[in-house]
């Protein structure tokens, strides 16, 4: 599998309005696995604009209490879990790395720009290629495909890679719209080191705003390469306020569980199958995902189109007019 194949993400409104000639303002957006539904952001005191972020805010302890991190664990708040994705290959010795294919292309092009070996895996190859290995990414559920990754097979993937100095890392940015359980609480373990992210669940992509949750010396090391108020002061306020809104949480989790059913059936009906776990959206790998994509954005509807394999991904409408407009786009 070709680790270059699925760079494009989705979100590129402005290159689809080039592309099909149609106005921005007339697209519906399916294409990024972002929640349509934000938390509600409220106005923020004014000094959260005038002041420089500061480490001791509060952000932290809302982290540790809502994760509920063990005291060894270190947490640091990042400007999003891809600036901390994108620097971690900088703080490991050049080695040999596994990365999911189809999955979140990043990770593979921030350890091989680092002058790390590669080595992209279908999920099926993992447990093969793991001896082989210093570092493996993880993305669970994963981006595309919705497969969620077993707590234990996690954890025994990581045991193996700590025997010999390895690092497991796991990318949970869409972990808050599944049912899967978290390593959260397991990040005090040497070699262990998970992301998470407010974009995908919070419906806050915009903020910039994400975790790295790992051992306190790697979270050090990062922290100093990011330099400091890496994390602006909105962010971190928007962090805090919606990892304590615990209530609106299982409210999202509700909809998005409703809304991703609808989906299923909605896309049943046209003859399209699809799979995961992700209540986010819906992986329907398909021979002609190319010339289904193609029919959609004529019609001004955006949905993630894959190569390797051919497969679409197509995220929730947020109103009844939404679902109107794709039920019909569809037949």
């Amino acid at each position: 599998m070709s680790l270059s194949a699925n760079n494009l993400h989705g979100g590129r409104l402005n290159a689809a309005v080039r592309r099909w000639g149609i106005p921005r303002s007339d697209w519906l957006d399916l294409s990024t696995g972002i929640s349509p539904w934000s938390w509600p952001v409220p106005a923020m005191p004014e000094e959260v604009w005038r002041r420089l972020p500061e480490d001791d805010d509060g952000l932290l302890a809302v982290c540790r209490r809502v994760l509920s991190l063990p005291d060894e664990a270190g947490c640091l708040p990042v400007p999003g879990s891809q600036m901390a994705l994108q620097n971690l290959p900088r703080l490991r010795s050049p080695g040999r790395v596994g990365v999911p294919v189809p999955g979140y292309a990043e990770h593979g092009l921030a350890w091989s720009r680092q002058g790390h070996e590669v080595v992209a895996l279908a999920e099926s190859a993992i447990d093969a290629a793991l001896p082989s290995l210093d570092v493996l990414v993880c993305i669970n559920p994963n981006n595309p495909t919705g497969t969620l990754f077993p707590w234990e097979t996690l954890l025994r993937w990581h045991k193996a890679l700590a025997s010999r100095g390895g690092w497991l890392v796991v990318d949970e940015a869409f972990m808050e719209a599944c049912d899967g359980v978290s390593l959260v609480t397991q990040t005090h373990r040497p070699g262990l080191v998970v992301l998470r992210s407010l974009g995908k669940f919070y419906g806050l992509a915009g903020a910039r705003a994400g975790l790295l949750l790992a051992p306190p010396a790697l979270c050090e090391q990062m922290q100093i390469l990011l330099g400091p108020w890496a994390l602006s002061h909105p962010a971190r306020f928007l962090m805090a306020s919606a990892l304590a809104d615990t209530q609106w949480q299982q409210q999202q989790k509700g909809r998005l569980r409703q809304a991703r059913q609808r989906l299923t059936a909605l896309l049943a009906d046209a003859g399209i199958s699809s799979s995961g776990a992700c209540d986010l959206f819906a992986w329907c790998p398909r021979a002609d995902a190319f010339l289904c994509m193609e029919r959609l954005a004529r019609q001004g509807i955006l949905v993630r189109e894959f190569r390797e394999p051919a497969a679409l991904r197509i995220g929730l409408p947020a109103s009844e007019d939404q679902w109107q407009r794709l039920a019909r786009a569809l037949v």
